[in-house]
């Protein structure tokens, strides 16, 4: 199944990094960058995170919560927020239904062997729960900026 913009988000509910569940209708009313990532502290997240950190002030001015989701456990969100000082919660999608959800958890290739795996993605989700964009080619050092412009 592909998201399609225009579309209600999917429901999800998932731990964050202190162990409390979080859900898509605790952000009913509100604007939510939600983005899939596929492991805490890798170069490649760990830039994508600290865009989003270096501006948060402007997303939250544009009125969206930002929540990020990957399959790492809620202690290790825990110290990868700890280690950056990220201001915003990390899902722990164990399980990877959310990423299922929302049809981010795919095949992957790398060095010619196959795996599952996260597929980078940002959704951005409007006070309705509707899809209003869905950001899937991913810069991850500029990935606040792609999220403003959107």
């Amino acid at each position: 199944m592909t998201l399609q913009i225009g579309q209600p988000a999917p429901n999800f509910s998932a731990l964050n990094q202190h162990g409390n569940t979080l859900a898509l209708a605790d952000f009913a009313g509100k604007k939510l960058v939600l983005y899939f990532y596929p492991k805490d502290d890798t170069p490649g997240c760990t830039a994508e995170a600290c865009s989003l950190r270096d501006h948060y002030s402007r997303v939250l001015n544009k009125g969206y919560a930002i929540l990020g989701v990957s399959p790492d456990n809620s202690a290790k969100h825990l110290k990868f927020i700890q280690k950056y000082d990220l201001p915003f919660d990390l899902l722990a999608d164990t399980d990877q239904a959310v990423a299922n959800a929302y049809g981010v958890w795919v095949e992957k290739s790398m060095y010619g062997r196959q795996y599952m795996g996260i597929a980078r993605t940002t959704f951005l989700i409007d006070e309705k729960g509707i899809l209003t964009d869905i950001i899937s080619n991913v810069n991850t050092k500029a990935h606040a900026e792609q999220i403003l412009e959107a």
